[in-house]
């Protein structure tokens, strides 16, 4: 037997045995950036996951990582039990922390070095408590093969790799695309905004409508004003040819 075919014969786990996110809040924000990315690249040749443990090294069973969320472009996408690179041919271009209380050093120390050994082009930090990072927002680029923090300008961070920037609203993480500066939304926030654009819509055109209906209905009377001013004028000109011709017969 090759050394391929028992590399792949190994029966990779699927969990590490810890929980998805530390707390409702977390997990929530997690799944919150997900809908997001997974919208952002609906019908796209692009792999979206959270919590999919990413081994980054043939048959060796402790050399995985789990990125709360992460973005691999290039790469075919749905679902997987877990994401062996040396299979896909790919690492992530772009990951995601959400970073709490038992995974701050986690996120900030260990994760760093190996997202720098694998290759990830882009590394997001976010603490959406504001208590466990600072600042709550932290972004980091692949520069000669180290990760270097991102400056903000005007309080946003760029990911240039996905063409969109982060920011902070108070503590809620927001999503903005460069080109266009639209916000980036869930499926089911962009439902939502199409839903109430189609009910500005149909309210706009029944404003129309009762303006034209109204404009309809004014021009009617006017018309009817006239139709009847112009009757009275001809009953009173009858009167005075009557009147005439009583004159001239008299």
């Amino acid at each position: 037997m090759s050394t391929a075919e028992s590399i792949e014969q190994i029966d990779y786990p699927e969990s590490d045995g810890l929980p998805m996110g530390e707390t409702d809040t977390h997990r929530r924000w997690m799944i919150r950036i997900l809908d997001r990315l997974s919208y952002r690249y609906r019908d796209q040749r692009v792999y979206v996951a959270s919590d999919v443990l990413v081994y980054y090294e043939p048959g060796q069973l402790t050399k995985f990582i789990v990125p709360d969320d992460m973005v691999v472009l290039d790469c075919e996408p749905g679902d997987r039990r877990v994401f062996k690179t040396w299979e896909e041919q790919r690492v992530p271009d772009v990951v995601f922390e959400v970073t709490s209380r038992g995974t701050s050093t986690d996120d900030m120390v260990h994760k760093p070095i190996v997202y720098e050994r694998m290759g990830v082009s882009e590394y997001f930090l976010y603490d959406p408590t504001g208590q466990y990072l600072v600042p709550s927002l932290q972004g980091y680029r692949l520069k000669s093969g180290v990760l270097h923090e991102i400056a903000p300008v005007d309080g946003a961070i760029a990911c240039q790799t996905l063409g969109f920037s982060l920011r902070l609203d108070g503590l809620n993480l927001e999503m903005f695309d460069l080109a266009s500066g639209e916000r980036l939304l869930t499926e089911a926030e962009a439902n939502l905004k199409r839903a109430e654009a189609e009910q500005r819509r149909a309210e706009a055109e029944q404003h129309r409508a009762e303006a034209e209906q109204h404009r309809a209905d004014k021009e009617y009377r006017r018309a009817e004003q006239e139709r009847a001013a112009r009757l009275v004028a001809e009953d009173r000109l009858r009167e005075l040819e009557a009147e005439l011709r009583r004159l001239r017969g008299s």
